[in-house]
């Protein structure tokens, strides 16, 4: 996501910190790059106008003229405006005083209502409340039969009250089941038409007056752009909304409507999709999407992945076979898991500060499926085999290829790279150890 509005923004932050001294000219010539990179980013033009002025107002001034380092102060300013764009902070659920709490997810169909749904009863399950579903689209085929699917995965509570053909009827029923049931909050997924129509927008006024929602929470399709942010303005004219989900984030390579919607309509982004998966849902923290952005990576979500993926115990003992040097390709292949549960890699890396800078891997995709293979050679090794990997000779690595369904040639690379892995393991530790000694810390 952003993808190409980091690009232009990193080729003009390159140009100002090449520069000694900056004047007026120099950042007037820099803004006006920026504005062309958001208005090609499909960034409101209104919003953009009011950006480059409030940049400029900051920017042209002795402070930044006269600092040590002027291009860096206008990439601070920049970031700041950046944050100040999306909300400043991180905006949370509100759940009320009501049992059970209704969120109720509105949008245009093809959206993802029905998955979103799913992935933000999976959130709110996670942090200890007890969920239940309930489809009020009786108009698109297998809608509800999706939802329930869906929801079993996660094993949340699902409701489709018998006798009821209403929207209306089934969300006031399903209120009343939950309550019984003992459910704490109840996710709301409603119809969804291809354009905003009255009798749309009459159903959901209704629902909203009888089961009164804690939340109403706009679902936005990040790839329809402006067109999302138009549609959005309508919803909260009509019906008034709390806040907004972006899906498709990890598609929209432009990122103009994430950038314009708390400005146009003052509601937060809440969350944001950023794949298919029932876990890819990430709470939108405004300062963290700037500095990915700007190119400077997103370590704490990177840290709050790898903290939600791995064991504590897990970690402890790892750290403990490093130092004894007794990491083992069983060892390895549990660090595979882990890191497969973090989510694709190509999100990963883009979380690492400079990554986007390093020519190498820029037009790089990684291959997911090699860690797919390499996990599979992994577990077609005996016990011993996986506790010594000196013990693989060729007729062993042909019976490995075999049951992996991978060649000989794939084994040998698995294996050579583990070794060199274990070597480069030794000596970053030996020469960790000999800097402490010396009163030193390597890192």
């Amino acid at each position: 996501m952003f993808e190409n509005l980091t690009e232009k923004l990193d080729s003009v932050f390159k140009k100002l910190r090449s520069r000694g001294r900056l004047d007026e000219e120099n950042i007037l010539s820099a803004l006006k790059e920026i504005r062309m990179a958001l208005l090609e980013a499909d960034v409101n033009f209104r919003v953009v106008r009011e950006f480059i002025e409030e940049i400029r107002e900051r920017a042209v001034g002795q402070e930044v003229i006269e600092s040590i380092s002027p291009g860096q102060q206008v990439v601070k300013i920049v970031h700041d405006r950046l944050v100040e764009l999306m909300g400043g902070v991180s905006s949370q659920l509100k759940f009320g005083s009501r049992i059970p709490a209704t969120i109720m997810l509105v949008g245009l169909q093809g959206c993802g209502k029905t998955t979103t749904a799913v992935k933000l009863a999976r959130f709110v399950a996670s942090q200890g409340k007890r969920v239940a579903l309930v489809s009020a689209d009786v108009y698109r085929p297998a809608a509800r039969e999706q939802l329930e699917v869906l929801g079993r995965q996660i094993g949340a509570g699902i409701y489709r009250p018998e006798g009821a053909a209403d929207p209306v009827d089934i969300c006031g029923q399903a209120v009343g089941l939950a309550r019984r049931d003992g459910y704490e909050v109840l996710m709301v997924d409603t119809a969804g038409r291809l354009s905003i129509d009255t009798e749309m927008m009459e159903e959901l006024k209704k629902i909203k007056a009888e089961i009164r929602p804690a939340e109403i929470l706009f679902v936005a399709d990040a790839m329809t752009g402006q067109d999302a942010v138009n549609v959005a303005v309508r919803f909260d004219e009509i019906l008034g909304i709390d806040g907004v989900i972006m899906t498709k984030m990890d598609g929209d390579a432009r990122g103009g409507a994430a950038l314009s919607l708390k400005a146009v309509i003052g509601k937060p982004i809440k969350f944001v999709g950023v794949g298919e998966k029932i876990d890819a849902l990430e709470v939108f923290h405004p300062e963290r999407m700037a500095s990915r952005i700007l190119g400077m990576g997103d370590v704490l979500s990177l840290v709050e992945k790898a903290q939600a993926a791995m064991d504590e115990k897990e970690t402890l003992s790892l750290q403990q076979k490093l130092r004894k040097n007794e990491f083992t390709l069983a060892d390895f292949r549990n660090q595979l898991t882990q890191i497969r549960k973090m989510g694709p890699l190509q999100d990963l890396l883009g979380m690492i500060p400079g990554m986007n800078k390093l020519k190498a891997l820029k037009n790089m995709t990684p291959d997911e499926g090699e860690l797919v293979r390499v996990a599979a050679i992994i577990d077609s090794m005996t016990p011993g085999e996986r506790e010594n990997y000196l013990l693989i000779d060729g007729s062993r690595r042909k019976r490995i290829a075999l049951g992996s369904g991978t060649t000989v040639q794939d084994v040998n690379r698995l294996l050579k790279n583990y070794a060199e892995m274990r070597k480069m393991m030794k000596r970053m530790i030996k020469g960790g150890m000999k800097s402490l000694r010396r009163g030193n810390f390597p890192f």
